[in-house]
């Protein structure tokens, strides 16, 4: 069986963090100029496509773009499946049971709801 490690989130900091922080905190001010924004965002834009240019190498020739897509579908498929918790094989038997259960009963009450309507119909058009 694997090994579960839990991660728990603490509110207070660690020791080291308690004893590296500083004693006075000051609070900057910082003057927003439109166009220095503009900038930064036009540079982080730039940034981003960069990164994704690096992620994921050049755009490949348009004939090969659908088989690039498939790929990647794959591996990321591959890589979701691999995080499923499947479930043992006495859990397996169980919802299989479960759901030929409810199959029956649903196949029964439909058969039901049709000899029902089929009676209902003649009656009404004297057939019967």
């Amino acid at each position: 069986m694997a090994k579960i490690t839990r991660i728990k989130a603490s509110d207070s900091p660690r020791k080291e963090e308690k004893e590296a922080a500083p004693a006075i905190t000051r609070k900057k001010v910082v003057v927003k100029d439109k166009k220095s924004e503009k900038q930064k965002v036009k540079a982080t834009k730039k940034a981003e496509k960069n990164i994704a240019k690096e992620k994921f190498g050049k755009k490949p020739f348009i004939l090969f773009r659908p088989f690039v897509a498939l790929f990647r579908y794959l591996r990321d498929s591959w890589r979701e499946i691999r995080q499923v918790r499947w479930p043992n094989r006495k859990a397996t038997w169980k919802m299989v049971l479960a759901v030929i259960i409810y199959t029956a009963i649903f196949m029964v009450l439909i058969a039901l709801l049709d000899l029902f309507f089929t009676w209902l119909f003649n009656l009404i058009l004297g057939k019967g």
